[in-house]
């Protein structure tokens, strides 16, 4: 075979492998990411396996776009199945308007924790798993304050590990809280947007390989700086 073939073949087959090869891991504090469970750029419109409950979703610019429709009484809701008991979560997004969007997480037969972003921080939560069939109410875990600016990209790693949920916004201020209910079989994700629209892309998930290593000192500087 000539050489100058080999080397076009050889490109080819290597342009493949990249493509091919799963996205580098984030930063993460609590839970180390193993194998890779989720992967959409969100660059075009939602594909069918995504469930849209509430709300208008649209591709906008490379993105996907979320906006609460006034008639719904209701903020705008995706969800995709994800079934994992452990599990990492990385995505961008950009607020449009909205007053608050999240990501929630999600059992067979309800709600089971979620991470909230406002234009003045991030909460997580575990959230009211009867809805309104029982006594369980939702619990806020903690709450990191911090402007988010609107029009601007962010970045948010979200991390379940057991009975703990930890989220990072732009690999700065992290949220932190633990509820036995949290550590439960997950069957999906949603993204809700409340308010005028926000935006988001790049969405993965990993499933959890263990702790990270120096995850017990994390744990204690997170719940000392609580205190102050």
């Amino acid at each position: 075979m000539p050489a100058a073939r080999l080397a076009v073949i050889s490109a080819a087959l290597a342009a493949g492998l990249t493509a091919a090869a799963d996205p580098p891991s984030p930063a993460v504090r609590m839970a180390a990411p193993g194998k890779l469970l989720f992967d959409d750029p969100l660059t075009g419109p939602l594909g069918k396996d995504w469930k849209v409950g509430k709300g208008k979703w649209e591709a906008v610019d490379g993105a996907v776009r979320g906006a609460e429709v006034k008639a719904d009484m209701h903020g705008a809701v995706a969800r995709h199945e994800l079934k994992a008991r452990d599990a990492v979560v990385a995505f961008s997004f950009k607020l449009d308007g909205a007053k608050v969007i999240s990501l929630s997480l999600n059992g067979a037969k309800g709600h089971v924790s979620r991470v909230r972003v406002t234009p003045t921080g991030v909460t997580v939560q575990k959230d009211d798993q009867d809805g309104k069939n029982g006594p369980d109410t939702a619990a806020v875990l903690d709450t990191v304050s911090t402007p988010v600016k609107a029009g601007e990209w962010h970045t948010l790693v979200v991390e379940l590990r057991g009975p703990d949920i930890l989220a990072t916004l732009d690999g700065t201020h992290t949220a932190y809280g633990s509820h036995p209910a949290i550590d439960a079989d997950k069957a999906n994700f949603g993204l809700t947007v409340a308010g005028e629209s926000a935006s988001f892309k790049g969405l993965k998930a990993w499933e959890v390989a263990g702790p990270t290593k120096d995850w017990d000192a994390t744990r204690a500087k997170l719940l000392e700086a609580r205190k102050k």
